[in-house]
């Protein structure tokens, strides 16, 4: 993950998941965003740049297998663009191994400095990269799950499928992309 904040001209695709369509954000050959439907906060659309659906390949591969229980982390180029101190929080997030959690609080002991855990919250929230930077992973302190940018039940969904290898992926099934019945949100 690379700490850009370069002003590349960005495009995006949208995959569909059984977590409901993603929006995959993409300049200068690396990722810059995974958002869900009515995400929040809610991004700025002007930034996703125009639709242009080739050139995402590695990432709907990868994507896919994950939601499918195949892969459990990315080799993807991310370029997460963000304040210093969410960018150091996105990072211990990355460390957070697959079908494992983490509070906020372990997360600003980590930190170390003080950290508030309601800070790291506030980064958290800001995770540009829902999904690859697995802030689904992060907890309350007593373990209930609180706020995602696409909501508790795609949070309990991403939780259960790591924990239990619950497939979240369905492929087009034609030509034309319709998705099949279970892979609707």
């Amino acid at each position: 993950m690379t700490a850009g904040n370069g002003t590349r001209t960005a495009s995006h695709t949208v995959l569909a998941t059984r977590l409901g369509e993603l929006t995959v954000v993409q300049a200068g050959g690396a990722l810059t965003g995974v958002y869900f439907p009515r995400h929040w906060p809610r991004p700025d659309r002007a930034a996703f740049g125009e639709r242009a659906d080739g050139g995402f390949a590695a990432a709907a591969r990868q994507i896919g297998e994950y939601l499918a229980g195949d892969r459990t982390a990315f080799a993807l180029p991310l370029e997460a663009r963000g304040a210093e101190f969410d960018r150091q929080v996105w990072e211990l997030i990355a460390q957070v191994p697959y079908g494992q959690t983490a509070s906020y609080g372990d997360l600003a002991r980590r930190l170390g400095g003080g950290a508030d855990p309601r800070d790291v919250g506030g980064a958290v929230s800001r995770n540009p990269m829902c999904i690859l930077i697995p802030c689904h992973r992060v907890l309350g302190s007593t373990g209930k799950l609180t706020g995602y940018a696409g909501g508790l039940r795609r949070k309990r969904a991403l939780l259960d499928m790591e924990q239990g290898k619950i497939p979240l992926w369905c492929p087009p099934r034609s030509h034309e992309g319709r998705m099949q019945d279970v892979c609707r949100a």
